[in-house]
């Protein structure tokens, strides 16, 4: 499942291609894909994408429509298998096609078009579009961020509840964005057991929690942003 640094690495990618760009259509392939149904999708095609954020796990494309005081918010969950591919626009070659079981939706763009595909049998990549920072709201699990903490606030973050760590750190309501690839390797750096409990842990064992949580994720996200500004990450 795409994680914090791997949703950092398609927000670096996305933002030269499509920031203040129009959506100018949107394919739905997949009817499991939307979730919601007002406001109706349509409502951004032909808008400017004016931003993109992260919560949690899942991509936000922020529209502001002509005339409206609220902004939309497209919410994109690629869950355990779903991925993004870009191809820049050649105007010898048509768009690329939503043929094939695993091609979910397409977003295309004056510059190119952006390709959901998800692998295996079950659908389980969601799109919501909300109206509003109060929907938008309802959408995040509300986890924090695990790279703005300090040490006091991650110890404090973590020990609400007596979990062990490998369930606190993957917990989206405690942090935002850690997942069971990234919580494996954090453990192993802090050289702790998954099964050890939150509100059993020393200071010293705390320390090198915050140390590794930070140092694990601050390098994957330096790493993969480096890479998505040569090439878009496709795998």
């Amino acid at each position: 499942m795409p994680e914090l640094p791997d949703i950092t690495a398609y927000l670096t990618a996305l933002t030269p291609r499509v920031l203040n760009q129009p959506l100018e259509h949107l394919r739905i392939a997949s009817p499991l894909l939307l979730r919601t149904a007002i406001p109706p999708i349509t409502s951004v095609e032909g808008q400017p994408i004016r931003a993109l954020r992260r919560i949690g796990k899942s991509i936000v494309f922020v529209f502001r429509p002509d005339g409206s005081q609220d902004d939309l918010f497209l919410v994109l969950h690629l869950m355990i298998a779903g991925r993004l591919h870009w191809r820049d626009l050649d105007p010898k070659k048509p768009r690329p096609t939503l043929g094939g079981r695993n091609n979910l939706a397409a977003f295309d763009f004056p510059n190119g078009t952006l390709t959901l595909t998800e692998a295996g049998t079950k659908r389980r990549a969601s799109l919501h579009l909300v109206r509003g920072e109060a929907a938008l709201a309802n959408l995040d699990p509300g986890g924090l961020d695990p790279l703005t903490l300090t040490p006091e606030a991650f110890q404090q973050t973590l020990t609400t509840e007596n979990r062990t760590l490998k369930r606190a750190l993957t917990d989206p309501r405690i942090l935002s964005g850690i997942g069971n690839a990234y919580s494996d390797e954090i453990l192993h750096a802090a050289q702790l057991s998954p099964l050890a409990q939150t509100r059993k842990l020393t200071p010293e064992e705390f320390h090198r929690l915050y140390t590794a949580t930070r140092t694990t994720l601050e390098t994957w996200v330096a790493r993969f942003n480096a890479e998505a500004q040569i090439k878009f990450p496709e795998r």
